[in-house]
């Protein structure tokens, strides 16, 4: 039987290149129990430059910048939906309604994704701050998802898991050719802002925050990284300013300085 470029699998050696590139490049560490996602999320750049192997594709990705940042892309996809984890908008909730508005209340989705955490956090700061009084930036490795943050598109049944009182208010349904979708209303926009960002790196344009997300992006990092991508984030967090982490990851192991835990999850910057 002939084979055809229908057939090609993506093999051992090959997905450790991959592997070692991606590493490399935003310091994400895949797992051996991801090459079936890996070779199922590349295959359609296979298709697309009508290659016989996927070899033969990551020479491609090493010449052209272009491309890496596409399967880059591809690879780091990550699920999300809104509210996640409802005990970090619980806490964050006593924040803002315990802050005094003599400045903004600055808050930093640091792995936003297609947007939800942020959305979801800017639901929370318009019902409790000022329209003057808040901003949220989102941001992501993934420039794809950073443009679907942007539009605040999404599935109409991501809209279960937002509260009722912010979907009647903030949720407005989709019409015509965005039937089955819903679009966060744009009141929320004007304070927020999404861009690319390489948590590999320390952000100076950002400036600083009263709180941080960083939440289910740590689980891809070895601990090397992990600390590195802490102590780079802390750099943007205010004294006495709140890191979030996912509920079920864990930083205690890293011994970062400066940062004194409140609970299993929530950790303070000292000063």
């Amino acid at each position: 039987m002939i084979k055809t470029k229908y057939d090609i699998t993506l093999s051992s050696s090959e997905y450790v290149a991959f592997k070692a590139l991606v590493f490399k490049e935003v310091g994400i560490e895949l797992g051996d129990n991801k090459q079936s996602l890996v070779q199922t999320r590349l295959f359609k750049r296979i298709m697309h430059y009508d290659v016989e192997s996927y070899s033969a594709y990551l020479e491609i990705v090493k010449k052209d910048s272009v491309e890496k940042n596409e399967m880059i892309n591809l690879i780091t996809t990550n699920e999300t939906y809104f509210f996640r984890e409802q005990a970090h908008f619980d806490f964050l909730k006593v924040q803002l309604t315990n802050f005094n508005e003599q400045k903004k209340y600055r808050i930093w989705s640091a792995a936003s994704s297609v947007g939800a955490e942020a959305y979801s956090i800017a639901m929370l700061c318009d019902k409790y701050l000022s329209k003057q009084g808040w901003e949220v930036v989102g941001t992501d490795i993934n420039s794809d998802v950073v443009k679907k943050a942007r539009m605040g598109l999404y599935p109409e049944s991501w809209v279960d898991k937002i509260p009722l009182t912010c979907r009647k208010k903030y949720c407005l349904k989709g019409r015509g050719r965005h039937e089955g979708q819903f679009l966060v209303d744009r009141v929320l926009s004007k304070n927020m802002h999404f861009d690319v960002n390489n948590l590999m790196l320390v952000n100076n344009k950002i400036g600083t925050f009263d709180t941080i997300f960083l939440r289910n992006v740590l689980i891809y990092f070895n601990d090397e990284t992990k600390k590195k991508v802490v102590e780079n984030v802390m750099k943007n967090l205010k004294n006495g300013g709140y890191l979030i982490i996912s509920l079920t990851e864990n930083i205690n192991n890293l011994h970062i300085k400066d940062l004194k835990q409140i609970n299993s999850s929530i950790y303070q910057k000292k000063g």
